[in-house]
């Protein structure tokens, strides 16, 4: 049984936009039409208007009402959508007098995002939403709410199809919580493993259409989704980077943020959002060209501490410097030096080695704190090279090596030994020769490869 309406691909639609004295009540008119592109619709018309509050019968005031009729009998449309958020009890109203279908922006974002997921775990979680925003709009112009007729000693009241499709979507809701529950552990679970082996891992967040997923493409050379529209990716995306840090590093692409994010889909998405929750850095990506950008800045941070994320290091990336006249790739920097921000185009490559500057200092910095040792900003630490003898009892940390990827070249010697160069910490080596059958040989402090 289809629960959920979506529009479809091509419908003619009519858009609403009211405009609130009320900042909070308040949208963005080309953020809206973006979204109903996104979601696949034709807009024919834009009805806009001006009010104190909404109406608490229709949300639009009548005269609004009548020209939304001409409208839709002289273009033909199908469906009209509201740039704000209905009560059920208003979306039922206007559909009876309007006679067409009517979807508020919460349905029209959940649309969108039942169109971009494609991983098992986000179809649960966006059915998940749907469900639950569906579940207080039932008799939206249902015309077979009457009782169901009990048979041979079944005779009685019966049961509506309205609570017959209710409990229907009760149970199917505990369904998609059971599952998702299951995934949130297996997520966890390989949490605590990335935990375990000492993993880094950097979330990139920020508003949708930012250019995280470009971003991320062009600093993990991935090839994930990604176009000029909003939410063009939804599942997120680990992939190794390559930074001068002591332990690996995951850069996670998430989902993009967006003003009034519905918050059905901030619980659904809460597993995956748990990401940014657990993440050592957050990339917040910016789009540096959009003249609302603080706005966008304060619409993320809010979401950031729904789900708890608000405490986690935030490095700001200012993307499409390329849009922006005099704009150039650059570190801005408080006063210890720690880096705040970075101005970077993912597009067209620039600012990406300032960016992986700015991220590696402030995961050596995080390093050295935990180690107990003052790490100052503006310098980065690199790897050298160490030629090491390892003697055959020693077989097991050679091999320990290779698996570490370290090695850089090996040579057998005629007693046996082996002579491994290796590029790694200071503090790795001292470890290592700590150990029976190692010997340090040679620092080469330069990287040129040494000729065994």
């Amino acid at each position: 049984m289809e629960f959920f309406e979506r529009p479809n691909v091509g419908e003619r639609a009519i858009l609403v936009h009211l405009d609130f004295q009320v900042e909070d009540a308040r949208e963005e008119l080309d953020e809206f039409k973006e979204l109903v592109v996104s979601a696949g619709a034709d807009p024919v018309a834009i009805v806009q208007g001006s009010r104190r509050a909404p109406d608490p019968k229709y949300f639009i005031g009548g005269g609004k009402a009548e020209e939304i009729i001409d409208i839709a009998s002289k273009e033909d449309a199908e469906l009209v959508i509201f740039n704000h958020a209905l009560s059920p009890s208003q979306e039922r109203n206007l559909e009876r007098l309007l006679k067409c279908r009517v979807l508020d922006r919460t349905g029209l974002i959940l649309d969108i995002f039942a169109q971009r997921a494609h991983t098992f775990e986000g179809k649960l979680q966006v059915e998940l939403a749907q469900l639950r925003h569906l579940s207080t709009r039932l008799v939206r112009g249902w015309t077979h709410l009457e009782r169901q007729k009990g048979g041979i000693g079944l005779r009685g009241p019966g049961e509506t199809q309205l609570e017959t499709d209710r409990r229907l979507i009760g149970q199917r809701i505990k369904q998609l919580n059971k599952r998702l529950e299951k995934v949130r552990r297996q997520r966890e679970g390989r949490r605590r493993t990335r935990r375990k082996s000492m993993v880094h891992t950097i979330s990139l967040v920020g508003y949708t259409n930012a250019g995280k997923s470009t971003l991320f493409n062009s600093l993990t050379h991935a090839d994930v989704y990604a176009e000029d529209q909003l939410f063009a990716t939804l599942d997120p995306t680990l992939r190794k980077l390559e930074v001068e840090t002591e332990h690996d590093t995951i850069l996670i692409d998430t989902v993009g943020f967006i003003r009034h994010l519905p918050h059905s889909l901030v619980a659904a998405f809460r597993s995956t959002l748990e990401e940014t929750q657990e993440a050592s850095l957050l990339l917040h990506v910016i789009d540096a060209y959009d003249e609302g950008r603080h706005e966008r800045i304060e619409e993320v941070n809010a979401v950031l501490k729904e789900v708890g994320a608000n405490e986690v290091p935030q490095l700001e990336v200012y993307n499409k410097i390329d849009l922006v006249q005099g704009a150039d790739a650059r570190i801005d920097r408080d006063e210890s030096g720690r880096p705040l921000r970075v101005w970077v185009s993912a597009s067209c490559g620039t600012g990406l080695e300032v960016l992986k500057q700015a991220t590696t200092e402030l995961l050596q910095w995080q390093e050295a704190k935990e180690r107990g040792e003052e790490c100052a900003f503006g310098q980065v630490s690199r790897r050298q090279h160490f030629l090491l003898r390892v003697q055959p009892q020693a077989g097991r940390l050679r091999a320990e090596l290779f698996e570490r990827e370290l090695v850089e070249r090996e040579e057998v010697l005629e007693n046996g030994d082996w002579m491994l160069e290796i590029v790694a910490w200071p503090r790795q080596v001292a470890s290592l020769c700590q150990q029976e059958g190692c010997e340090l040989i040679e620092d080469k402090q330069s990287d040129s490869v040494l000729n065994l």
